[in-house]
């Protein structure tokens, strides 16, 4: 029998959940309780396939678009948000909706409105198409939030007046990125408002952070996450940034490209903000089945948050008249 050969495993810790999937998963299950199968959901729950997937055998039925759902059925709303729109619809429709955005999306939401309304224009730092982007953007009227992306666009902004403007950010960002472009910003905008507390949220920040710790000890990292998720594309890059050449993106461990691994002795492993830890053990599995594993657990926080789920969830189901 073949010895196999010895391998560190740094698990990351935290990884997976954060509070907010977590509530919109739960949510969608006490949808589907409440009020029986088929329960629509606009854009995907969460960045996951499998979590997806699981909600869809349950009897979640996942659109795109509010038109793809009937009147007479419930919908809810994913955790990245919607534009202000998608509710207003809703309502004209007469349809019942239950709003699974992240309360910590919902903050940069209110905190644009807010600017709004004392008359200050909004930069948004994020990615142009992502749910959220689309989202926090639509809470405004067309040109009221102006997007950028990198350092270069700063230099390319146009704006109504510099002394009435302010800044927000997509929660899910790089902070080292998100830091550089927010410095642009202040460089070429003096008078510009800052958010008075980070708008990237605790959850990405305290993986990335966890990444940074385990850098210096790995020859590779794996990221469990999906490929339209942007904290665990964010989670590749900080791993590459902090000197972790190889650093790759497996949405599971059937992802895995066992030959480039090959002669490593030390890997890191972490899991995206909507990644389930039941992913995490496949793969820690998939690596005791090849090597001799040792699991080291590199813990840079420990998270107590919790957000509770609609009042329309809570309450008792009202008869229809």
């Amino acid at each position: 029998m073949t010895e196999k050969p010895a391998l560190t495993l740094h698990l990351a810790a935290p990884r997976g959940f954060c509070a907010g999937v977590d509530r919109a998963i739960k949510i969608v299950e006490m949808a589907l309780q409440k009020w029986g199968a088929p329960v629509y959901v606009r854009h995907e729950i969460v960045h996951n396939r499998f979590v997806v997937d699981g909600l869809r055998a349950k009897g979640a039925v996942f659109v795109e678009e509010l038109d793809d759902c009937p009147p007479d059925r419930p919908v809810v709303f994913s955790a990245h948000g919607v534009p202000k729109s998608v509710p207003a619809e809703a309502v004209r429709r007469e349809m019942i909706a239950v709003d699974a955005t992240c309360p910590l999306v919902t903050k940069v939401h209110n905190e644009a409105a807010r600017h709004a309304e004392a008359g200050v224009q909004l930069v948004y730092i994020g990615h142009e198409g992502h749910p959220e982007t689309v989202g926090t953007m639509g809470q405004l009227p067309e040109g009221e939030v102006l997007l950028v992306e990198t350092v270069a666009d700063v230099a390319r902004l146009q704006v109504r007046d510099p002394a009435k403007l302010a800044y927000i950010t997509q929660t899910t960002l790089s902070v080292d990125d998100t830091a550089e472009i927010a410095a642009a910003l202040r460089v070429r905008f003096p008078l510009i408002q800052v958010p008075a507390h980070d708008d990237i949220c605790y959850a990405t920040t305290n993986r990335q952070a966890a990444v940074k710790a385990m850098a210096p000890k790995i020859d590779a990292l794996l990221v469990i996450g999906a490929p339209n998720s942007s904290n665990s594309k964010r989670l590749v890059e900080v791993g590459r940034a902090a000197g972790c050449a190889y650093s790759m993106l497996v949405q599971r461990a059937a992802d895995i490209d066992w030959r480039a691994l090959q002669g490593i002795r030390s890997v890191g492993v972490t899991a995206g903000a909507s990644a389930p830890e039941v992913l995490v053990n496949e793969v820690i599995d998939a690596f005791r089945a090849r090597y001799e594993v040792t699991v080291d657990l590199v813990e840079t926080a420990v998270e107590t948050v919790e957000f509770k789920v609609p009042r329309i969830l809570r309450e008792p189901l009202k008869a229809r008249t």
